[in-house]
């Protein structure tokens, strides 16, 4: 296809018929930038350092809270405004904020656009938002054109014009824009990304995660997510949340450094498990039963690296089963699992074929990040990781250096989601992945979470 192929037009062929060949539809993706986006810039971008990061926290439910209560724990920071559309929820974050010491945060309750208000009139260093999916990029591109950083819950976007909106705006406005993936900083996955930084794993050749969550009850309630995550069931097909399990995968396999994802093909399943939810559960006459979905309850997606190493990414939601995020990393010389259990496995260090407890290479390959922020995060959310990406984030912005993450990791975890379900409509077809980077990741660069002197 033609270099002047619109991001729109970009995702319209994506979509076009299932009879389009396979080798026609990767040639499909390779474009999709916008027109006059021009080349990445030549040096990563490091803001200068803020003794103090002033916030402003847009969206104060329950992610929202967690987050809030993490960050008055955290020196070198304070939230000063709150903004959220129930006024209940922005006073429950205030009083977490009064009660840790600080003044009253200034309060935008106004409706469903007042964060543009607070972007625009406050003294803000930051901008957080854990608002529903469709509200992450409206928030985070009026912080970054108001001069302000921005952090988002995850995903980042669910479109492909979106995705790249996002790294525009971080470009043109010289501002971080920072997807909050909490499960790069899990116990076990910086265990996996130490030992395969040493190089233990040897070269990585496969990986699997995923997100296998049973979200059906959460999906029909009348509060938090089941006010509006339903409703992404009814209108899209494809991994709608893959960032958890592919995030700390992504960092593994080096993406965006040195590494890349190059094309995509996906699969899903039919669609019935919150029908049958629905049945099992409301009485006739409940107009939730008569709910079409277009998300497939297992979606599977295949990911192809630049470098050759294969990714499998697994979105199931929708029918009974245990939470899983399905890790596993293998390379030459070894390979780790999470879940049921935490495995280690490396040729020539393990007995015969036996799978070694993770815990004896805790004991060794412990990530320094995580040992040196264990006793500071006991408590907080999902088992600390919460509290360590707060921390992290709000040290980097102190420093004045690179995050451990980036825009362009938000964009390419991110588009996963629209691309698999471009794969899933094209009859799974390959589809291209956009490079974000625009070339830049074939320089190869150390993980910030991986330098000592970032502790």
């Amino acid at each position: 296809m033609g270099k002047d192929l619109s991001r729109r037009g970009f995702v319209r062929t994506c979509t076009a018929g299932l009879g389009v060949g396979a080798m026609a539809m990767r040639s499909v993706s390779s474009a999709g930038a916008p027109e006059n986006i021009g080349p990445a810039p030549k040096e990563v971008f490091v803001a200068p350092p803020i003794e103090n990061v002033r916030i402003g926290y847009v969206g104060t439910g329950g992610m929202g809270t967690s987050h809030v209560r993490n960050l008055v724990k955290i020196p070198g920071c304070q939230v000063t405004a709150v903004c959220d559309i129930r006024e209940k929820n922005a006073e429950k974050a205030a009083k977490h904020i009064t009660d840790a010491g600080f003044p009253k945060p200034k309060m935008y309750t106004k409706g469903d656009w007042d964060f543009k208000r607070m972007c625009a009139e406050e003294d803000l260093d930051l901008v957080y938002t854990a608002t529903p999916w469709e509200w992450h990029v409206p928030v985070i591109c009026s912080a970054m054109e108001n001069g302000k950083h921005a952090a988002t819950e995850v995903p980042a976007a669910y479109t492909v014009e979106d995705c790249w909106k996002m790294v525009e705006y971080s470009e043109k406005f010289k501002k971080h824009c920072i997807m909050m993936e909490n499960c790069c900083y899990d116990r076990f996955e910086l265990l996996v990304l130490n030992m395969v930084k040493l190089g233990l794993l040897g070269n990585i050749m496969h990986n699997e995660c995923g997100y296998l969550h049973d979200l059906r009850a959460i999906k029909f309630e009348g509060t938090g997510e089941g006010l509006w995550r339903r409703q992404h069931a009814m209108d899209r097909d494809g991994d709608l949340y893959p960032t958890h399990g592919l995030g700390p995968i992504a960092q593994c396999c080096g993406i965006n450094r040195g590494n890349q994802f190059d094309y995509i093909v996906a699969m899903g399943s039919p669609s019935r498990g919150l029908r049958n939810w629905a049945a099992e559960h409301f009485k006739e006459g409940d107009p939730r039963l008569n709910e079409k979905y277009k998300l497939s309850d297992v979606v599977t997606t295949m990911i192809k690296c630049k470098n050759g190493a294969a990714i499998m990414v697994q979105h199931d939601t929708n029918l009974p089963r245990p939470y899983s995020r399905d890790i596993l990393v293998q390379g030459t010389k070894g390979i780790a699992q999470k879940y049921p259990e935490e495995l280690v496995y490396i040729e020539g260090v393990s007995t015969g074929h036996d799978w070694d407890k993770a815990e004896e290479y805790y004991k060794k390959y412990e990530h320094p990040v995580r040992a040196a922020l264990e006793e500071a995060s006991k408590g907080a959310g999902h088992g600390g990781m919460d509290f360590i990406e707060d921390w992290r984030l709000i040290n980097a912005l102190n420093k004045g250096i690179e995050p451990d993450m980036d825009v362009y990791d938000a964009a390419a975890w991110s588009v996963v989601g629209p691309i698999s379900g471009a794969s899933i409509a094209a009859g799974s077809a390959p589809v291209e992945v956009p490079d974000f980077t625009r070339g830049a990741w074939k320089k190869p660069r150390e993980l910030q979470v991986m330098r000592p002197e970032t502790y």
